[in-house]
């Protein structure tokens, strides 16, 4: 059964301008709150209507309709509506559409802060959990991570091979790099029990993490002919860890955290206190960015299935103490 769509709309005015914070999924369930919302503020005489979404999932061609409708009410009133912080699936919908324009507010536009007071709460569901949910968005410096599903992650999977290909451009790393080689173990790793895949969003995608859980609990611990979970429980003494496939970050140096915070918390979400990587012993470019990120290269492991024994890199999550060896 599919959950119904969500979606929390919280409103602060100041003066005539209006901050109207979503956040959830603008979908055919929720796209009434979001047209009496937006109504509501031009009813209270708000001329600026900033509408942040920072914690906004996905919006559908019906949600852009109520927009776009919303843009013009405001017009006809001499009123303006601006859309600031959509994700990247957002931002390709106003950019296939046209609407860029006439609803994203210019980078440069501020946004009022949110607050705890003042706020209308209106959402499609039961109570708010006081414990965050590991797939909603979370929002640092101006860059959200996103968990998605693997429905996403086959509908952003060109758009995650371009940003992997960007991050080696130029570099020696790019050598060791095969667009067609990262799609087929994107798609392989999909199809790992656990899989979870983790982006990282300003306007457009800026990182990506992937993975899945290996160890004591049943997890598939069928990497390399078998041979992975038991070469790394010897090495660590950790029954549990899980594999990260793939850390992708854009190469800015704006950016240089966001590969840390990805892996993190891609740890958090699948409960595990180590993160294991194989890279191929030459790449020493992927060896300097992994051991910047704070990873622990134990040295090539002989033994395993392929042409060329790989490198094996731990991570410890953060507070936890370092693998052993």
């Amino acid at each position: 059964m599919v959950a119904p769509s969500r979606l929390d709309i919280h409103r602060r005015v100041r003066g005539e301008r209006t901050l109207v914070t979503l956040a959830g999924d603008i979908g055919p369930a929720t796209t009434p709150l979001l047209r009496a919302a937006v109504e509501q503020c031009l009813l209270d005489g708000a001329t600026e209507i900033d509408l942040d979404l920072t914690t906004v999932g996905s919006c559908d061609a019906r949600g852009l309709d109520v927009l776009l409708s919303a843009a013009r009410r405001a017009g006809r009133v001499h009123a303006r509506l601006r859309l600031h912080h959509p994700c990247a699936q957002i931002v390709r919908l106003l950019d296939a559409t046209g609407s860029t324009a006439l609803l994203l507010a210019p980078l440069a536009s501020p946004v009022p802060p949110t607050a705890s007071s003042d706020l209308m709460n209106t959402a499609t569901r039961a109570p708010e959990d006081p414990v965050r949910r590991p797939g909603r968005p979370v929002l640092r410096d101006g860059i959200r991570l996103r968990r998605l599903t693997r429905r996403q992650a086959e509908d952003m999977c060109e758009d995650i091979a371009d940003l992997a290909s960007e991050s080696v451009a130029g570099t020696v790393r790019e050598a060791y790099h095969d667009r067609g080689d990262f799609l087929h173990r994107l798609a392989v790793t999909a199809h790992r029990p656990g899989f979870a895949l983790l982006v990282a969003e300003t306007t457009v995608l800026v990182g990506c993490a992937f993975g899945f859980p290996v160890g004591s609990d049943g997890s598939d611990g069928r990497q390399d002919g078998g041979s992975l979970q038991e070469i790394i429980q010897r090495l660590t003494f950790r029954a549990r860890f899980v594999v990260l496939t793939q850390v992708v970050a854009h190469p800015h140096v704006q950016h240089r955290d966001i590969a840390r915070r990805l892996q993190q918390r891609l740890l958090t979400d699948l409960d595990s206190s180590l993160g294991v990587t194989l890279l191929h012993p030459a790449d020493r470019g992927a060896r300097a960015a992994f051991s910047s990120w704070g990873w622990q290269n134990l040295g090539e492991v002989v033994g395993m299935h392929g042409a060329v024994a790989p490198c094996v890199l731990t991570l410890s999550a953060e507070g936890q103490p370092s693998a052993r060896r």
